[in-house]
């Protein structure tokens, strides 16, 4: 009975995702072309072997997420985004002496263990900021100026992707 379970959850599983990548490659192609949707087809089919391959290998499924949490992060990240290229780009037209390269490590024991790489990332697309290094509990960020690592030694981002995505278990 609990296998059949399993089983269900993992077909499951896999249809959200065949359908979820079906659907951004039909968004990002645009064409109903037969040769184009059997090209889309067959790259599904391929993503999908080298993530079940993947599964079974890292014996750790991970959850596909909610649409509601992605909905809730992105605008939110790009907004980040936008701001920093605005900042970033008024620290490069000005003067030299407003640049003030920092590296430093930042705690991130709050970050739920399989989010930080999702936190990592969200640094290192925020412009004038780069994760070099995940090591447990401690990241290594280099920016262009010492607000940024103070910004983030505050926990902003943390807090956002703890708020969205649950405590760290």
């Amino acid at each position: 009975m609990a296998t059949s379970k399993i089983k269900v959850r993992r077909y499951t599983h896999s249809a959200k995702w065949i359908i979820s990548l079906s659907i951004f490659w039909l968004l990002l192609s645009g064409y109903l072309k037969p040769l184009l949707l059997g090209f889309g087809v067959a790259s599904v089919v391929l993503v999908m072997f080298v993530f079940n391959r993947m599964q079974r290998v890292d014996n750790e499924p991970q959850e596909f997420g909610t649409w509601l949490q992605i909905i809730r992060y992105t605008p939110w990240l790009l907004g980040q985004i936008l701001s920093s290229s605005l900042r970033v780009t008024k620290l490069v037209w000005g003067s030299a002496s407003e640049v003030s390269p920092s590296l430093a490590k930042i705690n991130v024991e709050t970050v739920p263990e399989a989010r930080r790489t999702l936190y990592a990332n969200s640094i290192t697309l925020t412009p004038g900021t780069l994760t070099l290094d995940v090591d447990g509990d401690e990241v290594t960020v280099h920016a262009l100026e010492q607000t940024s690592i103070d910004e983030l030694k505050k926990g902003y981002i943390a807090s956002k992707i703890t708020g969205i995505w649950g405590e760290n278990k």
